[in-house]
């Protein structure tokens, strides 16, 4: 079939997704709105929304409420190993965070709970977003608790960059297993609207537990990530086995 004798909503969406896959439009970069596109091929709005629907279909861009199209961002790959603390070595996961609240509050009124510590007993309690590499836009959220005893300084560390486990190692903490839960998880309004989602839409949420030598929980950590924002996998060396 003739280019010519196509759908319009078809020969708009080959004209935009070329753009993408020519490097015109690279990744990060926004869409004319609907009113722009339908003006420039002098189409309505509908024809419009199904060349766009397609391409959101295809996993070239991403529409974010509020915000606009955009140009879908290369997908990061992260090895959950390294999340999950089993690997020291190599790089970390790119992008700084953006901190939200940093405390020291009774065990009883922190956002998760810690085993084995009294109401009372002191906790660091730190909520942060995560940045996607060129900090134009939230990848995930942060919410870490760690017992006061073993984090006395967290407080004054650089919050934008450390991660926990950096600094229980650093501050000589003998960390000794970690477990890591990954589940689906239902945006709530709050969420959604930071990630520009609907409410409802469906990502991960990841719980994460430490423990050091003598079996004390040392630290307690959820995120919630977007599946638009990485790709995970597991890789581990077979030597020696």
């Amino acid at each position: 079939m003739a280019e010519r004798d196509l759908p319009l909503y078809e020969q708009i969406r080959r004209e935009l997704e070329g753009n993408i896959r020519d490097g015109r439009w690279q990744p990060g970069t926004r869409v004319p709105t609907e009113a722009e596109l339908g003006e420039q091929f002098g189409v309505s709005r509908i024809t419009v929304q199904r060349a766009l629907r397609e391409l959101v279909d295809a996993g070239l861009v991403v529409r974010y409420r509020r915000h606009g199209t955009f140009v879908a961002q290369t997908t990061d790959e992260e090895n959950l190993l390294r999340s999950a603390g089993v690997l020291t070595s190599g790089p970390e996961a790119h992008g700084d965070h953006r901190v939200i609240s940093a405390k020291v509050l009774p065990a009883g009124g922190a956002a998760l709970r810690l085993p084995g510590l009294d109401d009372n007993d002191a906790v660091v309690q730190l909520r942060r977003h995560k940045l996607s590499p060129d900090g134009s836009r939230v990848t995930g959220t942060e919410l870490a608790v760690l017992p006061f005893r073993f984090a006395p300084d967290l407080l004054d560390q650089d919050l934008v960059t450390i991660t926990s486990h950096m600094y229980l190692r650093d501050r000589g903490v003998p960390l000794q297993r970690s477990r890591l839960y990954v589940e689906p998880y239902s945006l709530d309004e709050e969420h959604a609207e930071l990630f520009g989602l609907k409410p409802g839409t469906a990502v991960f949420r990841w719980l994460r537990t430490t423990w050091a030598e003598n079996d004390e929980v040392v630290e307690h950590l959820e995120m919630i990530l977007p599946t638009d924002t990485s790709r995970f996998y597991v890789e581990t060396s077979l030597q020696g086995r």
